[in-house]
């Protein structure tokens, strides 16, 4: 196992003693080592750019989150307005293959944004149909204020049909419709709807 002799210099900063004769924190007083320059000189970044406003005294003191612009202390998954209110996510409806490689297979709707591909990042994803977009082929969404669903195409390259009608823009979904997202077939069956509500 790695062991390494601690110590504690004057101004409280521990270093490894085996690997430091006097504190690497501290340094030498009165010598000014200047700012780090990357290996062959300063260079336009083609990247984002970062404004960081970091205090550099380097004694010990409370620690600082550094945010950076967009990105706040909440970096946490969203959470549905109906999971929020209920403590649940419950199904609301379900998608099932009618026809395609998943042909039997059901795929549960949950409240909200249901984006559809063949990625495992999305919340339905349909496997083994290679003309289905990775990532938001499609969108189906339950409104839980409305107590509605629609279908809306996605950011993904391929088409989908809603009863054999492009989706070109939001259309409301209603029991029994049938959506061909590739070479895959899905017939919609709703959980909440005139009769229901979670």
């Amino acid at each position: 196992m790695f062991e390494m002799s601690m110590k504690r210099c004057e101004s409280g900063h521990y270093f490894d003693n085996d690997k430091y004769s006097s504190c690497p924190v501290c340094g030498v007083e009165d010598i000014d080592i200047g700012a780090t320059i990357p290996k062959g000189g300063l260079s336009k970044s083609k990247g984002n750019n970062v404004d960081l406003d970091i205090d550099f005294d380097l004694g010990i003191g409370q620690t600082k989150h550094i945010n950076k612009p967009g990105h706040g202390p909440d970096e946490g998954a969203t959470i549905g307005v109906v999971r929020k209110d209920k403590g649940i996510d419950p199904v609301v409806g379900w998608l099932v293959c009618i026809d395609g490689s998943e042909r039997g297979r059901d795929y549960r709707i949950r409240s909200e944004k249901n984006f559809i591909g063949r990625g495992d990042n999305m919340q339905i994803c349909i496997k083994g149909d290679d003309t289905i977009s990775r990532e938001n082929h499609s969108i189906i969404s339950y409104n839980p204020k409305t107590n509605s669903f629609k279908i809306l195409p996605g950011t993904g390259k391929g088409l989908v049909y809603l009863n054999d009608d492009e989706v070109d823009a939001p259309r409301e979904l209603k029991p029994f419709d049938e959506i061909e997202i590739g070479k895959t077939k899905l017939k919609f069956f709703p959980c909440c709807g005139e009769n229901f509500k979670w």
